[in-house]
């Protein structure tokens, strides 16, 4: 699968599970909430059997791995079954490995500088992180302005809610939007599951009331 094909619904679940036996119920909540994408960060032990449960048990579901450091995280992504990587930073060693993997990969950057050292590497969609403490939609409008005529394309990520997602979605060098307000931490760890697919649905209508800009 491309990188294009996981951006398609153009909002990305991004979360962090303590405990792999909520994998599968958050998984389908977010379903639930009508979203067919979730990132899940190796930043827990139980990141790697939390992706294989989700291959397994939700097929529908395309999931990736974020927080990838390292060429031993992508290995251990794409044993578990990750359709595509997300790292915060712009790693050659993590490029490589994914490269070889032929995982699709999403590097992080937050300046003109990375950019164009992501752009050189081959790199045609970016994570721009973090994003509101970055500077938020100003900032990432300012930012793509330069490299608009390369086809690159960003996804926002870190801090976003749904009050600013509009914000992002309206930018056409945006492919998508991620972001763990849908599944935070503590709604996995209390099995918050309705609220989340509340939530979600929340961030599609939103999705759904942004027009698509070339």
């Amino acid at each position: 699968m491309s990188g294009e094909s996981f951006l398609q619904q153009r909002l990305m679940c991004i979360t962090t599970i303590d405990k792999a036996d909520d994998a599968v119920p958050l998984a389908r909540a977010l379903l639930a909430g009508g979203l067919n994408v979730i990132e899940i960060t190796f930043r827990t032990a139980a990141a790697a059997e939390s992706i294989r449960r989700i291959r397994q048990d939700v097929p529908q579901m395309a999931i990736g791995a974020g927080t990838l450091l390292t060429p031993e995280n992508v290995k251990a992504a794409v044993e578990a079954g990750a359709q595509f990587g997300v790292s915060p930073g712009l790693n050659e060693e993590v490029l490589a490995s994914a490269g070889k993997a032929q995982m699709p990969f999403f590097p992080g950057v937050m300046t003109p500088t990375e950019v164009h050292r992501a752009l050189n590497l081959g790199c045609q969609y970016l994570k721009f992180f973090p994003a509101e403490p970055a500077g938020g939609a100003g900032m990432l409008k300012a930012l793509a302005a330069p490299f608009a005529h390369t086809g690159v394309k960003f996804l926002p990520t870190g801090g976003i809610t749904t009050a600013t997602l509009a914000n992002y979605l309206a930018l056409p060098q945006v492919a998508a939007v991620g972001g763990s307000w849908m599944a935070e931490k503590k709604l996995v760890n209390e099995k918050a599951w309705d609220k989340i697919s509340s939530i979600t649905a929340e961030a599609l209508k939103v999705v759904a009331a942004s027009p698509v800009k070339n």
